[in-house]
């Protein structure tokens, strides 16, 4: 649930292309630059996991100071499901904050790249439009929102909440579908594709590890369900 940059690591794993098989020069250049970019990013996101870590520690702490289990005695509900998307939102947010300079350096990369089929060009425009938009997502005021709705018998979630769930589901963040650009990996970009591997694997140990507990851990200090 908690992914942040994790998307990246899915588009480090494309085929190589069939032996024999022709490419336009600007796609095979682009779809380099593109393996490059994202190795980059995700090599960054890797080296710096633990200051996003830290950034979540506070984010804890400065709950944990304002509003201590807030939610204490709020029932297991599907409007109780709302403010558990808030917090997701909010730990998003943080690590796209911090990340910050590692995604508008990808997206400073990757918005020029075009390739002879329009649906990749539109693909990668998708993707680095969302990932631009998760940089400007603010963390909610979630002891407001909490307190509002014990307020109000725990029935109906504040809209404030509601409207920052729709804000956050709106948001597109799919990398470039693998078989759109398998034909234009080539095989001197055999030994980038493996570093890439590497570091998906690390990344994806790294987000089972933590991302789920981040999240248990904000709720426990709201008092809030799953």
């Amino acid at each position: 649930m908690l992914r942040r940059l994790g998307i990246l690591a899915a588009v480090l794993t494309v085929g190589l292309a069939p032996a024999g098989a022709a490419a336009a020069p600007r796609d095979v250049a682009s779809t380099h630059a593109y393996l490059v970019a994202a190795y980059a990013a995700l090599h960054a996101t890797v080296t710096t996991w633990s200051s996003v870590e830290a950034n979540i520690r506070k984010l804890d702490q400065r709950f944990h100071a304002e509003c201590p289990a807030v939610g204490a005695g709020s029932p297991q509900s599907e409007e109780e499901q709302k403010l558990s998307a808030e917090v997701a939102g909010a730990l998003w947010a943080t690590g796209y904050h911090t990340d910050a300079k590692i995604v508008q350096a990808f997206v400073k990369a990757v918005q020029p790249l075009r390739w002879s089929n329009p649906a990749i060009t539109r693909s990668a425009r998708r993707f680095t439009t969302g990932l631009r938009e998760m940089t400007l997502l603010p963390v909610p005021d979630l002891c407001g929102d909490v307190r509002a709705w014990g307020a109000g018998g725990f029935k109906a979630v504040p809209t404030d909440t509601e409207q920052y769930v729709r804000r956050v589901e709106a948001i597109e963040v799919k990398e470039i579908p693998r078989r759109l650009l398998a034909p234009f990996v080539q095989p001197s970009d055999r030994g980038l594709r493996a570093r890439d591997e590497r570091l998906a694997t690390k990344y994806e140990e790294l987000e089972f590890q933590r991302g789920q507990d981040d999240w248990n851990t904000l709720l426990e200090v709201l008092a809030l369900n799953q």
